[in-house]
């Protein structure tokens, strides 16, 4: 099909391009940009005119629940539920039932998303069999079947000697080893550690239980060859000594990159308010001066990446007291609108940025940054994914800046419903709205 998307204000933050022009789509492909010319002849056209049109977004954090809790979310609503957010390109998460330990279950995943023809899907396999934390998986088997790194999502691996080893050999064959620092032992309570949780009565997460664990990853790191060691991908850090601790590795030279949920990039342990459900998270919501430091190291490039962190959860598993609450929120269909938020919070508090800046770092940690963080395992697409160049492929989203939606358990598509961002009747005016999606040149959503 041949698309022309006219007028739009074309904002692509791995060139730096602003400009308000026209974008031909032809085979999957950009044919032009800016100026098009008259012989091209579209199957169909869309008026941009006040819009943004941006390449299609990339989460490095989604959980879609197949296989196995196909009660909290099915692969076809939350992908659904991704093309309404803007995002073309996810990374999902392999703690399902059973664990991506295996190639036919990666392979089976990603020809059920292609069936679907939502967005691109990216698994990461388990690093350890049944994410057991013992012992490692067939790496080069689940590369081959489409892995693009390995990871235990929140499970520990309880052996350090079983670590080092998975660093040494993802290092030998170039995998990235995508980890959450935390303790098992100081991270198993349900709220951060500080004032709140004490007058709550709530078990408390120490900010140690991140940098024992960073500290543990980094000293492994030096011993398996310091800048020649396994690359690393930090999932969800949640405090301001942990982003010390990045930022000195990164001045190191340690080859390691970060990102951070929308989750703690917005909200603090305050929210957590009369014990409310909803704000039962993973990792817990940290103190006001976590949450400005990840904000700060996000605008600044210490943090690479904002996620969704998207894991729906059933109602009856939210409907629970605080504590016995299953952790986990929606968040695919509010990735963009919380960066655009954050953009212009971060304008408004660092004023050296300047507007137009604003709107580019924040489109930039949704598309261009998670594209260099994947690298070399996108293939082919990891030279044009999370851009708008002619030639390349055509994953573009359109939004309106000025439209403001509230987030409501009706609006959203995804099958979970809970939110610290959404309420049962009223929710938060949220900005930005997605207008329309196209993946491979083909529209997956349209508003």
């Amino acid at each position: 099909m041949k698309l022309l998307i006219r007028h739009g204000r074309i904002v692509d933050p791995a060139t730096g391009r602003d400009e308000i022009g026209d974008v031909a789509i032809a085979a999957g492909r950009i044919v032009a940009i800016g100026k098009v010319s008259g012989d091209f002849t579209p199957d169909r056209g869309f008026d941009a005119s006040g819009l943004v049109v941006a390449p299609g977004l990339v989460d490095l954090a989604a959980r879609l629940r197949e296989p196995g809790h196909e009660h909290e979310g099915m692969l076809e609503s939350e992908l659904a539920a991704a093309a309404a957010g803007g995002v073309t390109s996810l990374v999902c998460l392999p703690d399902t039932d059973p664990p991506l330990d295996e190639p036919g279950l990666v392979e089976m995943l990603k020809f059920r998303a292609r069936k679907l023809s939502r967005c691109r899907l990216f698994p990461l396999g388990a690093l350890t069999r049944g994410l057991g934390g013992e012992v490692l998986t067939e790496m080069a088997q689940l590369t081959r079947a489409g892995c693009v790194g390995f990871t235990q999502a929140d499970a520990p691996v309880r052996d350090t000697q079983v670590l080092a080893r998975a660093l040494q050999y993802a290092a030998t064959f170039n995998y990235t080893v995508w980890l959450r620092p935390n303790d098992p032992w100081l991270g198993g309570g349900v709220a951060a550690s500080g004032a709140v949780a004490t007058r709550l009565g709530l078990a408390g997460v120490p900010a140690s239980a991140e940098t024992i664990a960073l500290h543990t990853l980094f000293e492994l790191m030096r011993a398996g060859g310091g800048k020649d060691a396994a690359r690393v991908h930090l999932c969800r850090l949640s405090s301001a000594a942990g982003v010390e601790l990045l930022r000195a590795a990164k001045a190191e030279g340690l080859p390691v990159t970060a990102d951070v949920s929308i989750n703690s990039l917005h909200l603090t342990d305050v929210d957590i308010g009369y014990f409310d459900p909803a704000m039962r998270l993973v990792p817990p919501l940290r103190q006001a001066r976590d949450r400005d430091a990840l904000r700060a190291a996000l605008a600044d490039g210490t943090i690479d990446a904002l996620v969704s962190d998207h894991t729906p959860v059933d109602a009856d598993a939210k409907t629970l007291p605080f504590a016995e609450a299953e952790p986990g929120a929606t968040g695919l269909e509010l990735l963009l609108s919380l960066a655009l938020k954050w953009g212009d919070e971060s304008v408004a508090t660092q004023p050296a940025l300047g507007g137009e800046s604003g709107l580019l770092r924040a489109l930039a940690v949704v598309t261009s940054e998670p594209v260099r963080v994947l690298g070399d395992a996108l293939g082919s697409l990891s030279s044009s994914a999370g851009r708008l160049i002619e030639g390349g492929v055509a994953d573009v989203c359109v939004f309106d800046p000025a439209a403001r939606w509230s987030c409501t358990p009706l609006a959203l598509k995804s099958q979970g419903k809970h939110t610290p961002f959404a309420f049962a009747t009223s929710g938060c005016e949220l900005p930005g709205r997605v207008r329309l999606t196209v993946v491979a040149g083909h529209v997956a959503h349209e508003a």
